[in-house]
């Protein structure tokens, strides 16, 4: 359950004067930056963060600490389509990093098959279905 204070209104203004912070972690090119400008024009504080480079496995926890933890997943394929040129190993040595981070996040959400609308749309509804 987020840390998220409670709201007393639904304007944009009392969203933001709540300041939950929403942390978002997941491999290369699953739409982290995507979501984070989606959540930050919604006037929510967010925050991308690269756990999928970290070899610290708790680094979301102690750097970041968002009082919610998105995730997102796509697979190797995805990342290639998405204009990522890597090797699959390069994919697969990200997994154990992010393993903490996935094993704590609050909602998951697979990305391979749709649109960054959408996935702002089900983190909006998880946020709000949660304070």
């Amino acid at each position: 359950m987020p840390r998220a204070s409670k709201q007393t209104g639904n304007s944009k203004s009392e969203r933001a004067s709540a300041r939950v912070h929403i942390g978002v972690v997941g491999p290369c090119k699953s739409g982290k930056s995507t979501l984070v400008r989606g959540l930050q024009s919604a006037e929510y504080e967010a925050t991308q963060i690269a756990q999928e480079h970290s070899f610290a496995p708790r680094m979301w926890q102690q750097i970041a600490k968002p009082d919610i933890l998105i995730y997102l997943q796509c697979d190797y394929k995805t990342t290639v389509a998405r204009g990522i040129n890597w090797m699959q190993s390069e994919y697969d040595d990200q997994q154990p990093r992010l393993a903490h981070a996935r094993e704590h996040a609050d909602l998951e959400i697979v990305t391979d098959s749709i649109n960054p609308d959408l996935v702002l749309q089900k983190v909006l509804e998880y946020i709000n279905a949660n304070r």
